[in-house]
């Protein structure tokens, strides 16, 4: 059997979606995202299926961006002599170990279509380049142990712990992935680190955005209406509803019902990943009505037509305003504050409003509703209050 098909490595890299055939049961399959990977089929000498056929398998022979066009002849061809000779290559074939970067790798574009957004996934995978691929990147997977694992976390755990956490959260992601795939067995190393307490405890001090006190916030939401720039516009609106800032600037007219004064704000935008209602006060109403007249896709449209806002806008506006160091997120600090001393809003009620979970799960589970007209009667004292400190 010739090394030879019909592929070349320029269709290997440009070919569409569906599956490619290169002749003698390889295969090339293109996923609609992009990800690209080898098959092989055999029919197995002598084997019989449970409807009495002879025995044809798929079998995977890796990603297209770890193996070649040339290896994955070559494996194809050791799979099919397998196959004549009457052995089933499930249980024969000898099995390269892929490296922990490798398989890093791998899960990374196996769950971009999970991420929330580019930046959340590139996020995940900078962490493991930044601090595991230099130390363990190059190790076959199934020779990462405890030593190795703490050759990357050691270094970080006390100077940068939330970062190191997070890494030692994806380190096991990335084995417990190899694990499923048979590259390796027994205890995650990391799971066996936590449990031991072999690193030391470390307490973090919460870090708290930095929020305009309540009562200064009238006069600096007076300021705020006379201008007429977008950002300022977006930040009226972020303030009276409490929201956060992608939430804000990523709002779409399709999203709002005038009829209904509602805003429904989509799961792929909220920190929860659940929808979650605004109730639209009239102050609200006033930013969004005349801006309807520009007829772009986003609400709050930037320089570019069609497109939004940037994620900078707002906080450079509010230093422009003289407020150095207040955070845009810190708004919502400033309503929650307001809501308990001014308001005497009940918990449940100041909470989600702002979009935060309440109680356990056992409890959302038999809570269903959001209590929307109790939060519009608080989201309309709020707007009040900002617009006349009432």
């Amino acid at each position: 059997m010739a090394l030879s098909g019909k592929l070349t490595r320029k269709l290997v890299e440009n070919l569409g979606a569906g599956r490619h055939g290169d002749g003698n049961g390889l295969y090339l399959v293109v996923d609609p995202s992009g990800a690209r990977r080898w098959i092989v089929r055999v029919t197995v000498k002598g084997q019989k299926n449970k409807m009495g056929a002879p025995l044809r398998t798929d079998f995977g022979l890796g990603g297209a961006d770890l193996v070649t066009l040339n290896q994955a002849r070559d494996r194809a061809l050791e799979y099919r002599r397998m196959a004549q000779q009457g052995l089933n290559p499930r249980f024969n074939a000898k099995r390269e170990i892929p490296t922990f970067e490798d398989v890093a790798q791998q899960v990374h574009l196996a769950r971009m279509p999970t991420w929330k957004n580019a930046k959340h996934g590139q996020q995940w995978i900078n962490t493991l380049r930044d601090y595991a691929f230099p130390k363990i990147g190059r190790m076959p997977i199934d020779s990462i142990n405890q030593p190795e694992v703490l050759m990357c976390l050691s270094p970080i755990w006390t100077e940068k712990h939330e970062t190191a956490k997070r890494l030692a959260q994806r380190i096991k992601t990335v084995l417990d992935v190899a694990r499923s795939k048979g590259f390796r067995s027994g205890e995650n190393p990391v799971t066996a680190i936590k449990d031991a307490q072999v690193l030391p405890k470390v307490k973090a001090k919460p870090k708290h955005h930095k929020a305009m006190r309540w009562q200064d916030l009238p006069t600096f939401y007076a300021d705020l209406k006379s201008r007429d720039a977008m950002s300022a516009n977006a930040l009226r609106f972020t303030c009276l509803t409490g929201s956060r800032t992608n939430e804000v600037l990523g709002m779409r007219w399709d999203e709002i019902d005038f009829d209904q004064q509602l805003w429904s704000c989509p799961e792929e935008r909220m920190k929860t990943g659940e929808e979650h209602r605004v109730p639209l006060t009239n102050e609200m109403l006033s930013i969004l009505e005349p801006l309807k007249e520009l007829q772009s896709e986003y609400v709050f449209e930037g320089q570019k037509r069609h497109m939004p806002l940037s994620n900078m806008s707002m906080l450079m506006l509010l230093r422009r305003m003289d407020s150095e160091g207040i955070t845009v997120h810190g708004f919502r600090s400033t309503f929650r504050d307001w809501a308990a001393e001014v308001a005497s809003a009940p918990r449940e009620i100041a909470e989600m409003s702002l979009s935060h979970r309440v109680g356990s799960n056992v409890e959302r589970a038999y809570a269903r509703s959001d209590l929307l007209d109790k939060r519009r009667m608080l989201m309309n004292e709020w707007s009040n209050f900002l617009v006349g400190g009432i």
